[in-house]
């Protein structure tokens, strides 16, 4: 059986990285600015699973955890795509699904390497390394500084392994990282 063909947004931007390097609070701000952002899934699906009891959580449920995670970033991906002639930022991409996959040591991913194969983003993706000066853990958020830092590290490499570019965003203000990410784009003539 053959692979579909694949899908390329380039006007599609995944903003990346481990956990609590200031990835929503960017998004916050590129959203001030009236660009379309969509949200990170894996805290949506965490705060469901909590209030409904769930089992879909990373500390109950690894890989119906991933599976819903991996579900919902195609599903945002698709809805996104129907958006025509405009800049659409995501709060992480499918291919951290596969970053989550190699985490808990999940094998059957075959049909996730085909989406990320598939679903096409910009080959350049802004990537937030880790930052010690924000890092906090919450409800949703548990790793330890140094699981963060080994995620973000896997992070970055899932998307070069699956020929994306990181271009790294400087440690600043969400103002000046948002400012940074706009010259970027600026400069590949999207913007």
């Amino acid at each position: 059986m053959s692979n579909p063909p694949e899908l390329k947004k380039d006007s599609f931007f995944v903003i990346t990285g481990g956990p609590g390097v200031g990835k929503t609070t960017l998004l916050q701000e590129l959203q001030k600015r009236t660009f379309t952002c969509i949200p990170e899934v894996a805290r949506d699906i965490i705060k469901e699973q909590v209030a409904a009891d769930g089992d879909a959580l990373p500390w109950r449920n690894k890989e119906t955890y991933l599976q819903m995670m991996f579900d919902r970033s195609v599903d945002s991906y698709l809805s996104a795509n129907n958006s025509f002639g405009s800049l659409i930022f995501f709060d992480r991409g499918i291919p951290d699904s596969l970053t989550y996959a190699d985490i808990i040591g999940f094998e059957k991913k075959e049909s996730m390497e085909i989406a990320v194969r598939r679903f096409r983003y910009n080959q350049n993706v802004f990537y937030l390394s880790p930052w010690r000066d924000i890092y906090k853990t919450d409800e949703e958020r548990k790793q330890t500084w140094e699981e963060a830092i080994v995620i973000s590290e896997l992070n970055a490499e899932i998307y070069r392994r699956y020929n994306y570019i990181p271009i790294a965003v400087p440690n600043e203000s969400p103002e000046k990282r948002a400012d940074f990410i706009l010259s970027c784009i600026s400069k590949m003539n999207l913007l």
